[in-house]
């Protein structure tokens, strides 16, 4: 199930699915984020703040309207 990654949990791994038609769509595919790449999310910022995910072993901080054109399948946790 797909869902946008700004409802991504802190320290949930996801894999991209897709990034939505905008202006900031090149930027965000320059930043690592395309189709396939697996992604965890760190943690957020209070108050809606930015979200810090690792993408890659870098950490890319996004703000919350970024992280709503990013479409993303939760990938299961190892047991």
């Amino acid at each position: 199930m797909t869902q946008i990654l700004s409802k991504i949990k802190n320290g949930e791994t996801a894999i991209v699915c897709q990034i939505e038609e905008s202006s900031l769509k090149v930027k965000l595919m320059e930043m690592g984020l395309i189709e396939g790449k697996e992604l965890q999310v760190l943690y957020r910022a209070p108050f809606s703040g930015p979200m810090a995910i690792d993408v890659g072993g870098y950490v890319l901080s996004l703000r919350k309207d970024e992280a709503n054109l990013i479409m993303v399948e939760l990938k299961p946790n190892k047991a």
